[in-house]
């Protein structure tokens, strides 16, 4: 929703991964709210993240644009409420480039990812090992691709 739980760190951790497995391929996040923007992540998933090797640290919170439904392939929402809010804003032709993160890259159909923010340090270690599941997904969906 606002781009520094959940979505910072799984760019962060698509990054890196994309890199190790050899796939030159962009990665962004934002959220579907601009409350944030401008901010870092969140102290709690920038720690996540570390203990786990992602740096978050260069992540800065944006809004969703209308540029982006033409400028990414896919746009993959965390939860329910954000795909709604994106099929709402995104051009009915464009429909087929959204999905639930966890679906789109096969980890369990209709998976969200949950919101961490009003939890304590394991709520984000699980977002960042939902987070990891989800990229490897999607590599594995890429190189069959």
């Amino acid at each position: 929703m606002g781009n520094i739980c959940r979505s910072p760190l799984a760019e962060a951790v698509a990054r890196l991964e994309f890199e190790r497995a050899g796939l030159n391929l962009p990665v962004d996040s934002c959220g579907t709210g601009g409350w944030h923007a401008g901010e870092g992540a969140d102290p709690r998933s920038v720690r996540a993240g570390a203990e786990a090797g992602y740096d978050l640290s260069p992540h800065r919170a944006r809004r969703l644009e209308d540029a982006d439904f033409t400028r990414w392939r896919w746009l993959l929402a965390m939860d329910a409420a954000n795909l709604d809010e994106m099929r709402t804003r995104c051009p009915s032709s464009l429909h087929g480039r959204l999905g639930l993160f966890l679906d789109v890259a096969g980890v369990r159909a209709e998976g969200e990812v949950p919101d961490p923010y009003y939890g304590g340090r394991e709520d984000f270690r699980a977002v960042l090992n939902l987070a990891r599941d989800g990229v490897q997904g999607l590599i594995e969906r890429l190189r069959v691709a």
